[in-house]
């Protein structure tokens, strides 16, 4: 049964927001423009859950920092799930670009720096995920993925905010083009903008939540047995 204390104010706003992007993201009117048209709506969600999945992975960079100055248990736990719901929320960000490099660059895949920045970046994380599954030594496996989890993150930033920026890409505010909200966002697409990048952070620290809990369940029944 659940208690009144699971479901947090922040809880019931995430739902909350998470509903109104996407109830606003398809109904409330967009700007009529050439190319994009009715596909700038995805801007209410692959580029919100890029965001949200980029503070989650700095988020996750903080604790492992945290890690090596303070080795407790709780900030590895808080650094690994916060890195595994962002590369969660990074490849659901990832598919929702193909799908919108599909209808306005007439392919899922185009060889452009950030698409394949994207691609490097996640199997980074990825292989972060099975480092810390090949060290059994917890102690050993928190010092360890906290050092890699930081090289990531410098990682993130150099493929997804650096170099696309100083060479040529097709997507807005990176080589030169302008970004949505210079020349296509209006008033009315950033009040579900806004929302809608806070909605999905709030889901993501929800889930991260969720984990850590299940990780303690866990490990009380392995305890107890």
């Amino acid at each position: 049964m659940i208690g009144i204390r699971t479901i947090s104010w922040w809880k019931i706003l995430a739902i909350v927001l998470v509903l109104y992007s996407i109830i606003g993201g398809f109904l409330i009117d967009v700007p009529k423009l050439p190319i994009l048209h009715e596909t700038i709506r995805n801007t209410y969600f692959h580029v919100t859950l890029w965001f949200a999945m980029m503070i989650l992975m700095a988020i996750s960079m903080v604790y492992s920092i945290k890690t090596l100055s303070n080795p407790l248990s709780k900030n590895d736990e808080i650094a690994a799930e916060t890195a595994n719901i962002g590369l969660f929320f990074g490849i659901l960000g990832l598919v929702t670009g193909m799908i919108w490099a599909q209808f306005t660059w007439g392919a899922f895949w185009v060889n452009d720096v950030k698409t394949n920045g994207t691609a490097i970046t996640l199997l980074i994380y990825f292989a972060y995920l099975v480092l810390r599954g090949s060290i059994e030594d917890s102690e050993k496996k928190a010092r360890i993925s906290a050092v890699y989890n930081i090289f990531a993150f410098v990682m993130l930033i150099l493929f997804l905010g650096i170099l696309p920026r100083v060479n040529d890409s097709l997507h807005p505010g990176n080589g030169g083009n302008p970004a949505f909200g210079n020349y296509d966002m209006d008033n009315t697409m950033r009040m579900v903008f806004y929302p809608s990048i806070i909605g999905y952070l709030l889901l993501g620290l929800w889930l991260v939540d969720n984990r850590i809990r299940l990780r303690k369940i866990n490990e009380q029944l392995e305890a107890e047995e």
